[in-house]
């Protein structure tokens, strides 16, 4: 997997296809593949796609201190750099929205449009708080635990209920957390980039989850209503939309950025 240094970190990632850049950016406690690696080929044909890992996340190794989205963004936009020196579009979900948000906003010569999803501006909201807090929390005191309260903020009640049993055992059991994930946690609930929304001008779509438990749709609302000439749409999913409504999710985003 190639690699880059940005400031303190060594940012892997991977570049694939042919095209215009099309930079994915994962959200907390993912990589790259984990959130986007099934959707590969829905873009490159069309795209180069840059798919890093951010700090804290698969390979990228750093100096270990507490996470900034400058810092992230810095890394992101550093591994796009690696692929084209063309303005790239961005897909940022979760808190990888606030990443591709401050990118824009730092360095606005590099991005050409954006798409957030399940993203948030503002980290004063009492119930995402709680929820991000309660999840920081049963890292420290039941691995089990993390994992199933996780599932059930990722996920709608009727796409676990569907799942075959050994499906819904791997994604319920299955979901680690180490101390780059607990890095990314405790960023997520200081993010914050409300008074970076106005002054973001390129072609934007924002993506809310209709059945979000974890960041709860009126928060993407309140994104496209404070990034002026934004797009707008709903998925009927959960949190994690790129696993659980991922062909919605893909039409979305080609066409938008078709």
């Amino acid at each position: 997997m190639p690699q880059t240094t940005i400031g303190n970190a060594t940012v892997h990632h991977r570049i694939e296809g042919s095209g215009p850049g099309l930079l994915l950016v994962h959200g907390t406690g993912a990589t790259g593949e984990a959130n986007y690696g099934h959707l590969l080929g829905e873009f490159t044909d069309q795209h180069t796609v840059i798919l890093p890992d951010y700090a804290g996340s698969g390979e990228t190794v750093d100096d270990g201190g507490p996470l900034t989205l400058d810092q992230l963004a810095d890394q992101v936009l550093g591994a796009a750099d690696e692929a084209t020196g063309e303005p790239v579009d961005i897909v940022g979900f979760s808190l990888g929205a606030l990443i591709a948000v401050t990118a824009a906003a730092k360095r606005p010569e590099r991005v050409r449009r954006l798409v957030l999803v399940a993203g948030w501006a503002r980290n004063d909201d009492p119930r995402k708080r709680l929820g991000f807090r309660l999840w920081r929390r049963l890292a420290d005191v039941d691995p089990e635990l993390y994992s199933h309260f996780v599932s059930m903020m990722l996920f709608t009640p009727g796409f676990l209920a569907n799942l075959e049993p050994e499906t819904f055992d791997s994604a319920v059991g299955g979901i680690e957390v180490n101390e780059g994930t607990l890095r990314q946690i405790d960023l997520g609930l200081e993010a914050d980039v409300s008074e970076l929304l106005p002054g973001i001008n390129v072609p934007t779509l924002v993506v809310g989850c209709r059945h979000d438990q974890l960041v709860p749709v009126e928060h993407s609302r309140e994104l496209h209503e404070a990034i002026s000439g934004s797009d707008y749409q709903e998925i009927a999913s959960g949190h994690l939309v790129p696993a659980e409504a991922p062909d919605e999710l893909v039409k979305l985003i080609r066409d938008f950025l078709d």
